[in-house]
């Protein structure tokens, strides 16, 4: 079958790295398979660390200070930001407000990967969500 490349949303990153049971079995299940490719963008990134800045995840400084770190050993690939990636985020109509939330659909979608997400409100930016 090849392999399988997926995206994760920002609480699945989080759910993954600090093993928590509120991750699904499904999703944990497909990234800990060695034959997918698991993508973890940018945007989650910048979604951690400022949330952790406001105090919203005041447990989250380790990570903070070594994100990328924490991709690498995880297994993980980094999926950039791209200016198209940008375009697509900020030109949809969507009432969905979430900066973050909107560049990992955009991401999803012109990178064809299906978004690992708990997240229903995603399916109105017409990304494969799997959970």
């Amino acid at each position: 079958m090849g392999v399988m490349r997926f995206l994760l949303d920002t609480h699945t990153l989080l759910w993954w790295l600090f093993d928590d049971p509120q991750l699904s079995a499904v999703a944990r299940e497909l990234v800990a398979d060695p034959d997918n490719e698991i993508l973890a963008s940018s945007a989650s990134a910048w979604e951690i660390s400022t949330k952790h800045r406001l105090g919203r995840l005041p447990s989250a400084g380790q990570l903070v200070r070594d994100i990328a770190g924490w991709v690498s050993r995880a297994g993980f690939t980094e999926l950039p930001i791209s200016l198209l990636h940008a375009q697509r985020a900020g030109s949809w109509s969507q009432k969905h407000k979430d900066p973050f939330d909107r560049m990992l659909a955009a991401q999803s979608l012109l990178e064809n990967v299906p978004l690992v997400s708990r997240d229903d409100a995603l399916r109105t930016f017409g990304v494969r969500l799997v959970w």
